[in-house]
């Protein structure tokens, strides 16, 4: 019984090595990268992407991630003629992403929590 139980401990304890090294293998070969020849398609996957990542809807610049792999996003306090925003600095950090090309791909990094998603019909080169 006790041989059989160190047996599957061992067994579960090397699945989530070789789970953990996969995740670390795919992130290795991350060069950071810039968006090349922008097209609509391009566009609307890098705009889907970025609102799927921050679970909302953003307004981007046409050449975002064109001339930098690096886009930072600043909230926008909300106001109204009712509600006008306080005066002063906003502390909350803006929201940062990179874009790297990995193994071909453009991939897209969200740097708040390391989320990655490829960005279809999109050519980038390395910075």
């Amino acid at each position: 019984m006790i041989v059989r139980a160190v047996k599957s401990k061992a067994i579960i304890a090397g699945l989530l090595f070789a789970m953990v090294g996969c995740q670390t293998l795919a992130t290795d070969g991350d060069v950071a990268a810039r968006i090349t020849n922008p097209t609509d398609d391009s566009r609307i996957a890098l705009q889907n992407a970025i609102n799927a990542a921050l679970d909302t809807n953003v307004t981007l610049a046409s050449n975002a991630l064109n001339d930098s792999s690096v886009l930072t996003i600043e909230r926008n306090p909300s106001s109204s003629m009712e509600n006008l925003p306080a005066q002063g600095r906003n502390m909350d950090m803006p929201m940062q992403f990179r874009l790297v090309l990995n193994d071909g791909d453009c991939v897209l990094v969200y740097t708040a929590d390391d989320s990655r998603r490829k960005l279809a019909d999109t050519s980038c080169i390395a910075e």
